[in-house]
């Protein structure tokens, strides 16, 4: 088998999961396959695909960003209140969350990159700093009157019929198509690929290694300010509770997809085939309203050992191909 199937093997399998999942809701529940519920996947995890994007990146560099599920929380009740309780225009509070976010992002990048320090514990510091800011704004939900908010809640892209693609998808799409981009047509992103594969190697290379940890840990901060920005329009409110555990969840759905935990290798496409395995499982158990939320929980873990296991079982395999010693 060629290196480049191994390196495909882990989407085609991602993409063989999410057809069988997908048939499987098809014959067991009517309506599973209608156009309504196919859009609504993207719609109701558009906020977790926008956190996936960001991390992607992150992990294609071989980093790890736990603060992206409290920015999400501080995202929401920071502009929920700049908006409701102090005047302040959507388009503004938006724009200071996102230079809140990208600051965030940018000083762990620093940090992490010029002090040497574990990616794990300086996002988890970023994690308890951000968590503990909306915390401190409001310790409950703020909900959303402006009417621009309204405006971009109902608005739908028609589609034909009465099918129409809701703001919050498109926001989803449009990060995906820019992510994928970034990722796999610029030097930036192979600068994070060969960074994920080897740090030294990608020294030796010419790689900035300072500027492309800044920038990656920026713009997966940014992406879950969106994400944060997004879920407050889909819920029509603020809430400092916004996000937790989001993190875990848009890891699995990038290691799901395909992308090497390691670093080094994998796909947007990937992470958005991850998002939809998640999205069906989701919408499968609400279908069939006689098991509880935490059965999605199961199953997607079970998923997210198989995946790890497989891919490194493919990794030790190719590592043995190009390794002489093992040569027979």
């Amino acid at each position: 088998m060629s290196p480049a199937l191994h390196r495909r093997l882990p989407l085609l399998a991602t993409a063989a999961v999410l057809v069988g999942l997908y048939a499987s809701g098809g014959l067991l529940y009517d309506g599973f396959l209608s156009g309504r519920v196919a859009l609504n996947l993207l719609a109701d995890n558009a906020a977790l695909g926008l956190t996936a994007v960001g991390l992607t990146l992150v992990i294609f560099s071989g980093g790890i960003d736990l603060s992206v599920g409290a920015v999400v929380g501080f995202t929401s009740i920071f502009t929920a209140t700049l908006v409701e309780r102090h005047g302040v225009h959507p388009a503004l509070a938006a724009a200071a969350a996102l230079a809140v976010g990208g600051a965030l992002g940018a000083g762990m990048g620093a940090l992490i990159h010029w002090f040497r320090q574990p990616p794990f514990l300086i996002t988890l510091a970023g994690m308890f700093l951000m968590r503990g800011g909306a915390y401190w704004i409001s310790t409950e939900s703020v909900g959303l009157t402006h009417p621009l908010y309204n405006r971009l809640a109902a608005y739908e892209l028609p589609l034909g019929g009465r099918l129409g693609l809701p703001v919050t998808s498109l926001v989803l799409l449009a990060a995906l198509a820019l992510g994928g981009i970034i990722a796999h047509y610029t030097r930036f992103g192979r600068n994070l690929l060969a960074l994920g594969g080897s740090e030294s190697s990608a020294l030796l290379m010419g790689v900035p290694l300072a500027g492309t940890r800044i920038a990656v840990y920026a713009l997966s901060s940014l992406a879950a300010t969106v994400a944060g920005l997004v879920l407050a329009l889909y819920t029509g409110s603020g809430n400092p509770t916004f996000g937790l555990g989001l993190e875990l969840d848009a890891i699995a759905v990038v290691v799901i997809g395909g992308t090497l935990l390691r670093g080094g290798r994998g796909h947007l496409l990937g992470t958005l085939l991850g998002l939809l395995v998640f999205g069906v499982i989701q919408t499968a158990l609400t279908f069939d309203g006689r098991l509880s939320a935490q059965w999605g929980r199961i199953i997607v873990g079970a998923l997210l050992l198989a995946f790890i296991l497989v891919q490194r079982l493919l990794h030790e395999r190719l590592g043995r191909r190009r390794d002489p010693i093992h040569t027979v």
